[in-house]
């Protein structure tokens, strides 16, 4: 029936969830947003699988990379509270560019980071990470929130037959666990995560510290 999503070739695709190791990093999840830590010179998380979704000009002097997982309440807060701002005064000013890397922390969350690159595909994985960050109390307590999702995905103007058929076949179901996987065999642990410069920042901060970093970042280059 259309508009219903059979999520049995997702599962499939998933296949067996590295139990060795997988559980701590779905038990980690509770630590994001519990702190704040921000550390000096951070080791690179290298993007050999899948290098995430990026606005804002190549040309910036600056990248503030965001580990995040759309089931993690201090990430949601911090899309809708700081990323505005991030956004108008920096992304869009050149100042620097915004990198989401999905980082499902959670079992449960490899679904939202799913649909949201299926929204991707259509060019639309921001209005649908907005979407998704926005509405989080409502889908993570709702019964049916692959309906929530479809529901979403439609409203942000994707084409809901390619959507679904993207959820169907759990297209992106590898990559998002190779993702995750890279990112937590590389020391990261908790969300949300900030890459900023030489420095990383463990937990949600405010957007003048974002900015006192990209200032600090921008310094060390050299730029103006």
């Amino acid at each position: 029936m259309a508009g219903n999503v059979n999520m049995k070739a997702f599962y499939v695709g998933l296949g067996l969830i590295a139990v060795a190791g997988g559980a701590a990093i779905w038990m980690a999840a509770s630590r994001g947003g519990s702190g704040t830590e921000i550390l000096e010179a951070p080791v690179p998380v290298g993007t050999a699988t899948f290098p995430g979704y990026v606005i804002g000009a190549d040309s910036a002097p600056v990248e503030i990379v965001e580990y995040a997982d759309f089931r993690c309440p201090a990430c949601a807060a911090f899309s809708i509270l700081q990323e505005p701002d991030i956004k108008q005064r920096l992304v869009v000013t050149g100042r620097a560019r915004l990198r989401f890397r999905g980082f499902p922390l959670h079992q449960e969350s490899l679904l939202p980071h799913h649909a949201a690159q299926c929204a991707g595909e259509q060019g639309l994985f921001w209005e649908m990470h907005d979407r998704l960050m926005q509405e989080q109390p409502r889908w993570m307590e709702a019964s049916r929130p692959l309906a929530r999702f479809r529901d979403y995905a439609k409203g942000v103007g994707v084409d809901v037959g390619r959507y679904n058929e993207c959820m169907e076949e759990g297209r992106y179901a590898s990559r998002l666990l190779a993702t995750r996987d890279e990112i937590s065999a590389l020391g990261l642990s908790a969300t949300p995560t900030f890459d900023i410069g030489n420095y990383r920042v463990v937990g949600a901060i405010p957007y003048d510290s974002v900015l006192a970093l990209v200032d600090l970042a921008t310094a060390a280059r050299g730029d103006p």
